[in-house]
């Protein structure tokens, strides 16, 4: 014998059960976004701190207690900055060899991740491994003998210390593009192989334009990894006329006195071209890493 246990609910009331899962999972979105609002500020406030900075006179900056606002605003810190050093020089030079790394990194790393994803040659997974196992190596341990191969080619003091070495290897970019490669079916580039096309060909008309989202986010990191880049400048350049940006800053740092309102304002002002070009292209960069982690 079948018994109804279920009580009569008015029409257009909401039960207590279900009611209460809705007060929770509004709660628990409030604190959500009351969490992501606390970590945004963590991580956004040296950045405003750093701007504000640049605005202040120098006595403000070492004000206890300390406020984050200048009272009164120098403005003109900002020209000072750009006119004490040459500027406009070290701007050019870490614009013209950001853009040109990245660009050759993009061709070299996409033709040896389609090499190691799509063509069978022996030794290619063992190969992989130790080309791989250049990510645990650190900088630091490959920069003696980097330096003694410049210095011998008569490279140093040269954009060519910088440019060459980097856009023609880039581990993590081959890993990263031979894990895109990887989830396109082998199908495709063997149809394309029946059809008459060459091995050029189904690299560069078919599998390039698949990896774009993959190219981009490569693009943006590189990019943004040598324009901030410090380590390597600063042991191969020294003159200032090839200096970079972080080299130019950091000759506002004296032996004595060390003007930070020049450097907070100059350092402020180095970092808008990277933030505008991570706004700009931020979806890009996650796509292409969510990608990469659903396909390896």
């Amino acid at each position: 014998m079948k018994t109804v246990n279920q009580k009569l609910v008015p029409a257009g009331t909401v039960p207590s059960k279900q009611k209460n899962n809705h007060i929770g999972s509004k709660v628990s979105t409030i604190l959500l976004h009351v969490l992501l609002i606390l970590a945004s500020v963590v991580m956004f406030g040296p950045f405003l701190w750093m701007a504000f900075s640049g605005l202040k006179d120098l006595a403000q900056i070492f004000q206890v207690p300390p406020t984050l606002f200048p009272n009164p605003w120098r403005w003109e810190n900002i020209s000072r900055s750009l006119t004490a050093m040459p500027f406009d020089k070290a701007y050019k030079n870490s614009a013209y060899i950001s853009v040109i790394v990245v660009l050759s990194q993009l061709l070299t790393c996409s033709m040896a991740a389609f090499s190691f994803a799509k063509i069978d040659f022996p030794f290619r997974n063992v190969l992989f491994i130790l080309f791989l196992s250049m990510l645990m190596v650190p900088e630091q341990v490959t920069i003696v003998p980097l330096y003694i191969i410049l210095k011998n080619l008569g490279w140093l003091d040269t954009h060519l210390s910088l440019i060459v070495p980097d856009a023609l290897f880039s581990a993590f970019g081959v890993f990263l593009l031979r894990q895109f490669f990887m989830g396109i079916p082998r199908d495709l580039s063997e149809a394309a192989y029946v059809d008459g096309a060459n091995m050029w060909k189904i690299y560069w008309r078919i599998m390039v334009p698949l990896i774009r989202p993959a190219l981009a986010s490569l693009a943006i990191v590189s990019f943004l990894g040598h324009w901030n880049s410090f380590f390597k400048p600063v042991i191969f350049l020294s003159s200032t006329d090839n200096f970079t940006v972080p080299l130019m800053l950091s000759t506002f740092k004296g032996l004595y006195v060390t003007d930070w309102t020049l450097m907070m304002s100059g350092s402020a002002i180095a970092v808008m071209p990277v933030l505008l070009v991570y706004l700009v292209l931020q979806r890009n960069i996650i796509e292409g890493i969510s990608m990469t982690g659903i396909k390896g």
